[in-house]
C-alpha cells in the first residue's frame, strides 16, 4: 500500500499566492453573512410556486366543489313564484277639497302598513283554501305567501311561492281577491251599509311563471365550486406555512445567514451511482461539484492546508456523497486530498470507493496503527481515503479526543485539502466537536427533505460551541417543476443531451 507520508520530503513553506480573488454571488464571503438580513414576506412568485405545487389538490377540490354544487341543485325542490300587485285608495267622494284628498290618501297609506299583516292570517286564508279545494292549513299556505309595501306608495304586492307553477299564480289571484273581499266588507265597511271608503284594485294579476326561482342551478354550482376552490387553496396555504423544507436556494438563504457554495441537481441514480465524476466526468452533477471545488478554494485562508467538516442537519441529504465527489473534484485538479470517514455510526465512504474498511480512523485514533498505514490510495491520482474502521463504542470521545487533532495537523502537513465526512450534527454532537478542530464545517441540505428549522439548529448548534459553518450546499434541486432552479434547468438539459 501506498503511503502518502513516504518517498520525497513536501516544503510546507507557502506563499500568499499569485491571485487574490473573492468569491461573488452564492458563495459570498462568511464576513458579510451578519448583514445579509433573511426575507420575512413571501413575494409573489412564491405564492404562485405554492399554487402551482398543490395544484391537482386544489384542481380535485374545485371538482368536488363543482360536484357537491350539482348534487344540491339537482336534488333541491323546483319552486316558482309569481306575484300580485293591489292598489289600496280611500274614496274622498266627489266634489271633494284639495285638504280632503289629502286626508284620504294619508288614510290610504296608513291602512296599507296594517293590512300587509292580514296576508298571512286566516281571514284572508282560509276562504282561498275553501275555495281552491286545497289540503293544507293556514299556517302552511301563509309560509308561501309574502307581502310587501312601499312606505311612499299605497300597493302591496303579495308574492306566492309553490312547487306548481299553475297553483302559485292561482292562490295569488285567489288571495288577492280574498283580501279585496275582507276589506271592503268586514274591515272598512260603513256603518251605515253604504260604499266602503276604502277601495282595492287589482293593477297587475298573477301570471303562471315559465322559469323555476328556485334552485337557482348556476348560483348553486358557482358557489360550489368557490367553495371547493377556497378550500384547496386554504389548505394549500396552511400546507405552506406548516410544512417548511427547503425547495430551494432561495429557502436556504432565508433559513441560515451562511454562504451557498454551491447547488447539485437531482439524480434519481445517485444511490446506485454515488461517485458521478469517476463514472461520468462530463455528466451536470459532475459540473456541479467542480464549481463547488472552486469555491471551496476560496475558503482556504492564504492558500494553506485545509480542513473542511461535511455535514448535515439529518440523515439521507446527501452529505457523504458530497464528502466523496468534492474529495474526487479536488483530487482531478492536481491538489493532494485526503477524505476521512469521520462517521463512526454509520461509514459510507468505503462503500462508495469499494475500499476495504475494516482498518481506519478508529484503529489511527486508538493507536492500533500509524495513520500511514491506514490510508488508502484511491485510483492513482492524488486523493487518499481514510475509511472509519471498527465502529466503537464511543465515537464522541474518539473524535473529540486529542488524537484527532494531533491527526488533523499530522494530516496538513501533507496534504492540501482534508474532508471529514461526519455524521448529521442534528442527531449527534461529532460533527460540531470537529469543526472546532478544522476551517469550520459545510453544510448539506437536501431540497425537498430539510426543513428549515432543522437546518438553522444545525447551525445554532456548531457556532454554540464557538465553531463555524464556511458555507453550505443545496444538494437534490429538482429539475422540473415548479421548484426547479437554475441548477435543475441546466442538469435537465444536460439529462437530455
Amino acid at each position: 500500500m501506498h503511503s502518502p507520508f513516504s518517498g520525497r520530503a513536501r516544503n510546507t513553506r507557502r506563499g500568499k499566492g499569485l491571485f487574490s480573488l473573492r468569491i461573488l454571488g452564492p458563495a459570498d464571503h462568511t464576513e458579510d453573512r451578519d448583514s445579509r438580513r433573511p426575507r420575512m414576506q413571501m413575494t409573489m412568485q412564491d405564492y404562485v410556486r405554492v399554487l402551482r405545487r398543490n395544484l391537482v389538490l386544489i384542481l380535485s377540490l374545485l371538482i368536488i366543489g363543482l360536484s357537491a354544487g350539482i348534487v344540491v341543485a339537482l336534488n333541491t325542490e323546483t319552486k316558482y313564484t309569481t306575484s300580485t300587485e293591489l292598489f289600496v285608495s280611500a274614496q274622498a267622494g266627489d266634489g271633494a277639497t284639495t285638504a280632503e284628498l289629502n286626508l284620504a290618501r294619508g288614510y290610504a297609506q296608513q291602512a296599507v302598513t296594517s293590512y300587509v299583516t292580514l296576508f298571512s292570517s286566516a281571514i284572508v286564508l282560509q276562504p282561498v283554501i275553501d275555495d281552491l279545494g286545497l289540503d293544507t292549513t293556514v299556517g302552511a299556505l301563509g309560509s308561501k305567501v309574502t307581502a310587501t309595501a312601499s312606505t311612499a306608495s299605497t300597493a302591496i304586492t303579495v308574492t306566492v311561492t309553490d312547487h306548481n307553477p299553475g297553483q302559485a299564480a292561482r292562490i295569488a289571484n285567489a288571495i288577492g281577491e280574498s283580501f279585496t273581499t275582507v276589506v271592503a266588507e268586514e274591515l272598512e265597511r260603513p256603518v251605515d251599509s253604504g260604499v266602503s271608503i276604502v277601495r282595492i284594485d287589482t293593477l297587475e294579476a298573477a301570471q303562471v311563471p315559465v322559469s323555476p326561482a328556485a334552485p337557482n342551478v348556476r348560483l348553486i354550482v358557482i358557489l360550489g365550486a368557490l367553495l371547493g376552490l377556497a378550500a384547496g387553496i386554504g389548505i394549500a396555504a396552511l400546507r405552506a406555512v406548516l410544512d417548511n423544507r427547503i425547495r430551494s436556494i432561495e429557502d436556504v438563504e432565508n433559513a441560515i445567514k451562511v454562504p451557498i457554495l454551491g447547488g447539485i441537481a437531482l439524480d434519481p441514480e445517485a444511490r446506485t451511482q454515488p461517485l458521478i465524476i469517476a463514472a461520468s466526468a462530463r455528466n451536470h452533477r459532475a459540473e456541479a461539484f467542480r464549481s463547488l471545488r472552486t469555491n471551496v478554494k476560496f475558503l482556504a485562508i492564504g492558500g494553506e492546508p485545509s480542513a473542511f467538516v461535511i455535514t448535515s442537519s439529518g440523515p439521507g441529504e446527501g452529505k457523504s456523497t458530497t464528502a466523496a465527489n468534492l474529495a474526487i473534484a479536488f483530487a482531478d485538479s492536481g491538489a493532494r486530498v485526503v477524505l476521512i470517514d469521520a462517521d463512526l455510526r454509520l461509514p459510507r465512504i468505503a462503500d462508495y470507493f469499494a475500499i476495504e474498511g475494516g482498518v481506519g480512523l478508529t484503529e489511527v485514533l486508538v493507536g492500533r496503527v500509524a495513520a500511514s498505514e491506514a490510508l488508502q490510495r484511491w485510483g492513482r491520482g492524488t486523493l487518499f481515503v481514510l475509511p472509519s474502521g471498527t465502529v466503537p463504542p464511543n465515537p464522541a470521545e474518539l473524535l473529540g479526543s486529542a488524537a484527532m487533532s494531533d491527526l488533523i495537523s499530522d494530516l496538513k502537513t501533507t496534504f492540501d485539502i482534508i474532508l471529514i465526512d461526519s455524521p448529521p450534527v442534528g442527531l449527534v454532537t461529532d460533527a460540531a466537536v470537529l469543526a472546532r478542530r478544522t476551517e469550520g464545517a459545510i453544510l448539506v441540505a437536501a431540497a425537498g427533505k430539510t426543513h428549515a428549522s432543522r437546518l438553522a439548529d444545525a447551525v445554532t448548534s456548531i457556532e454554540s460551541i464557538h465553531a463555524k459553518v464556511v458555507g453550505a450546499v443545496v444538494t437534490m434541486l429538482p429539475t422540473k417543476g415548479v421548484d426547479r432552479t437554475s441548477y435543475g434547468v441546466y442538469g435537465g438539459y444536460e439529462a437530455t443531451r
